[in-house]
């Protein structure tokens, strides 16, 4: 499955990372970050919010652009009106990396996302090194995950975490762990299919409290007119902005029907 090679992937380079940059040493660099931005407040908002990805390519779809600058590219989300920007940083599958995740945050006054696939507090250190507001978790990652402490490490380092859910029992668990604001992943990430279906049945279980963002397989204004209606605060938008012909008219056309 895709899913299983990207963690054991993810294992090989985390530890070659780890062996190169001492966690001395991203401490170091975390002492000099700025101060972050809220992705909370910026999803606390009348309407829905667009969340834009900057996503190189994928294991499903191949590759959305190239030559992508993320300074750019974060200049003009901002510009089209997201809300929030978020940059893949694996490099391997998706073509990313943390200079991506700097140059972006660098370029705009949105709060940034790091999406990955964190399975190591070193993950979480080095999202807070490179400028990132808010990390991804994904529940139910890997057998020995501890969300709770991976969301206290988090919180520590001053972020916040979008907590990712697929099923009703990822659910109970991130709930249970403390997420404040959570991710509907409505791609299965072991078969890659995707349906809008997942978020409406999932919010359904969700305390008001809590603050909804749904993702992947977002393309048009009906469906985030589809996904205002289950009652998310947010959409996470990638393979369709960039993919488009005009990525500025594609995201303005979201965040207009988020309005």
């Amino acid at each position: 499955m895709i899913l299983d090679d990207i963690v054991a992937r993810k294992r090989l380079d985390v530890a070659a990372r780890a062996g190169h940059a001492q966690l001395a040493d991203l401490q170091t660099r975390l002492a000099r970050r700025t101060p972050t931005r809220s992705l909370w407040r910026a999803l606390d908002q009348e309407g829905v919010g667009v969340m834009a990805e900057i996503k190189r390519r994928s294991p499903s779809a191949g590759v959305f652009a190239e030559n992508v600058d993320p300074a750019a590219w974060a200049t003009r989300y901002q510009a089209g009106g997201a809300v929030a920007i978020s940059v893949l940083t694996d490099e391997p599958f998706f073509g990313g990396n943390h200079a991506d995740l700097a140059a972006a945050r660098a370029a705009t006054d949105l709060p940034v996302l790091q999406k990955d696939f964190v399975i190591t507090d070193y993950q979480v250190f080095e999202a807070a090194a490179y400028g990132a507001d808010a990390v991804l978790l994904i529940t139910g990652l890997t057998p020995d995950q501890d969300l709770a402490a991976q969301l206290r490490l988090v919180h520590r380092l001053g972020m916040e975490a979008l907590v990712e859910v697929h099923t009703e029992e990822e659910l109970d668990d991130a709930l249970l762990a403390g997420a404040r604001i959570l991710g509907i992943n409505n791609r299965n990430l072991r078969e890659f299919t995707t349906d809008l279906a997942v978020t409406e049945e999932l919010c359904k279980l969700i305390p008001e409290e809590i603050t909804i963002v749904s993702e992947s397989g977002v393309h048009t204004a009906h469906d985030v007119e589809r996904l205002a209606a289950a009652g998310v605060s947010g959409v996470l938008v990638g393979e369709s902005i960039m993919t488009a012909d005009d990525p500025l008219e594609q995201l303005r056309m979201l965040v207009e029907a988020g309005e």
